[in-house]
């Protein structure tokens, strides 16, 4: 009886539908079967060792980013639910579907949140004995990244079945997936996000420092990324107010892509001046001062640019001087936000949720994100 180990060999397969149409997100179980004795007598052209190893299908299509995420958990859940299945030998075909409209565990049901994107990716999973998971693995990264297209079979039963025209129907190691999405992000300029990413799915226990772009420091640890304050990032540079306030309003922006992304990961996002706070879904809150009893009550106030709406609050009260004493900023990272953040911000200072509008993005005389000095009307 078999006994070694099964050692998985994570594999996709990659569909470009037409522009304009989208798949279905899962396939029924009996669709799943058909599906894999098919891709099963395609890899085995391609990869002759496959019929000593396990071929282990899940019916349902994601989009790259939920594929991957810290822990690879489609992957991993896809695995498990393949080694359960008793070991009358290894060699067989495992296909998972939905019944009832639901897939046998939670991580193998796609997101309606990404399922228009422009690939979707079938995963697929190789559990070969440890005396040939070393070279089978080999085989995948030489024969798939240069051979790998479906089969003429497979493709028509995959646009029959789904409804759509496919551009490309093609198997791909992880491996190759990774390196596609690392080409994806430095075309779009977000080549230090990659390297965040990269280092949370595959050296998770490592750290990791970067730049943005626009020049944001960010560090991944601990299984998060820490970003520099925005506010923190204004006071290190130089040039007019003019010119400052538009390179905020730009470096925020570029927080809001890394912020939609890593969330899209599912790698926490939170601020570097508060490591230990909790990064919540669609903000950051930068504390900085208590509440002055003293003082008249909190205020908040909006810093707004052209396009981009409310880039920041400020939470502020005014005292003695006619300089307002700032307590926290706080940046809304997606349209929804606002609102939330404008709650925590009344929550933690005892202030109304009302927004005071400037209009613009207010700096003090030294160019650093301030309250105004005179009340808004």
């Amino acid at each position: 009886m078999e006994t070694s180990p099964l050692i998985a060999l994570p594999i996709v397969l990659a569909l470009e539908p037409v522009a304009g149409s989208a798949p279905s997100a899962t396939l029924s179980r009996d669709e799943a079967d058909a599906l894999a004795s098919l891709v099963a007598a395609d890899l085995h052209a391609l990869l002759p060792q496959v019929e000593q190893a396990r071929l282990v299908l899940a019916g349902a299509l994601f989009d790259p980013v939920e594929l991957l995420r810290p822990g690879f958990p489609v992957w991993a859940t896809l695995d498990e639910l393949g080694r359960r299945v008793p070991r009358a030998g290894v060699a067989q075909v495992v296909a998972f579907g939905s019944h009832e409209g639901h897939m046998p565990a939670q991580p193998l049901e796609p997101s309606p949140h990404y399922a228009d994107g422009p690939m979707r990716l079938l995963p697929l999973s190789l559990l070969a004995p440890q005396e040939l998971a070393e070279e089978l693995a080999e085989q995948i990264e030489v024969q798939l990244v240069g051979r790998g297209e479906a089969g003429a079979h497979t493709a028509d039963w995959l646009m029959r079945t789904l409804g759509v025209r496919l551009e490309h129907a093609r198997y791909l190691s992880r491996n190759d997936l990774l390196a596609l999405t690392c080409v994806q992000y430095e075309h779009v300029n977000l080549a230090p996000l990659w390297s965040l990413l990269e280092t949370a799915l595959l050296t998770p226990y490592r750290e990791e420092s970067v730049l943005s772009a626009r020049g944001l420091a960010l560090r991944y640890e601990n299984g998060r990324v820490l970003a520099q304050s925005p506010a923190e990032w204004l006071a290190a540079q130089s040039g007019d107010m003019s010119e400052r306030a538009h390179d905020f309003a730009g470096i925020v922006f570029e927080l809001r892509q890394y912020a939609a992304l890593l969330d899209a990961h599912v790698l926490p996002l939170c601020l570097q001046s508060t490591p230990d706070g909790k990064g919540e879904a669609g903000w950051l809150l930068e504390p900085m001062a208590d509440a002055d009893p003293r003082h008249e009550a909190p205020q908040l106030y909006a810093h707004e640019a052209p396009g981009l709406g409310v880039v920041a609050v400020t939470a502020a009260q005014r005292g003695e001087g006619i300089r307002p004493r700032v307590l926290a900023h706080g940046y809304p990272l997606q349209p929804r936000a606002l609102g939330p953040l404008l709650a925590a911000l009344t929550t933690r200072y005892g202030c109304v949720a009302e927004l005071q509008a400037t209009g613009r993005i207010v700096l003090d005389e030294h160019g650093q994100l301030a309250a105004p000095s005179a009340s808004v009307h």
